[in-house]
């Protein structure tokens, strides 16, 4: 972003106003950047992503026949989602909040939601903030992709181990066969999902602005 685009970007905050979406080249802005002070539409937005967020987290679904204990939850979505529409922090915040109720069930489960959620959306989020297009929005979840991927499989022989009365090593020789298809499937569907209804989303947004 530019200074002057940064500076513009302070005086829409400061103003209440909402600058509006550019659809020939597909960029948005909700008018709610990680710029400027914490306004109260800016507060009851996050939070109600966070709530989303922590809908979507009870939804689990067995979408790998090889392996039907590991579940899917569409929170991820969520948070892109989030990080799309109102930056890096606000992926952060709905990423950490979101699996918030876990942390008194599943703890150990919950740890690895939050660290793939941010490891997915904080980097989507960033490369999306610095180009904002439908291909900047697809490099991100790339990367992001990328990035969670890695802190799943690491996060599973790190954590796992720890609840799951598994070693390491019965940890490890899951990852080819089961875990790395799973994770690949799931950071798929988020992308894809994410893709399809971000512009709806955001244009509702920029309706209720």
């Amino acid at each position: 972003m530019s200074q002057s685009s940064a500076m513009q970007s302070h005086t829409d905050a400061d103003h209440g106003t909402t600058a509006p979406s550019n659809h020939a080249t597909g960029t948005h802005s909700t008018g709610v950047a990680d710029h400027g002070r914490w306004s109260t539409r800016r507060i009851a937005m996050y939070a109600l992503f966070v709530a989303l967020a922590m809908a979507a987290s009870l939804i689990e679904l067995p979408i790998f026949p090889a392996a039907p204990w590991l579940k899917y939850d569409p929170s991820g979505i969520v948070c892109l989602i989030a990080g799309f529409a109102f930056g890096p922090y606000a992926a952060a915040i709905v990423s950490v909040l979101g699996f918030l109720p876990h942390m008194f069930t599943s703890p150990w489960g919950a740890l690895m939601g939050v660290l793939v959620a941010l490891a997915i959306s904080v980097p989507a989020s960033l490369v999306y903030r610095r180009k904002r297009t439908r291909g900047g929005a697809m490099a991100g979840m790339a990367l992001g992709m990328a990035i969670a991927l890695v802190v799943a499989l690491v996060s599973n022989l790190l954590v796992t181990p720890l609840y799951a009365h598994m070693t390491v090593a019965q940890v490890a020789a899951m990852i080819v066969p089961i875990l790395l298809p799973f994770n690949l499937l799931k950071f798929a569907i988020h992308a894809v999902v994410t893709f399809l209804i971000y512009k709806p989303v955001t244009a509702l947004i920029d309706r209720a602005a």
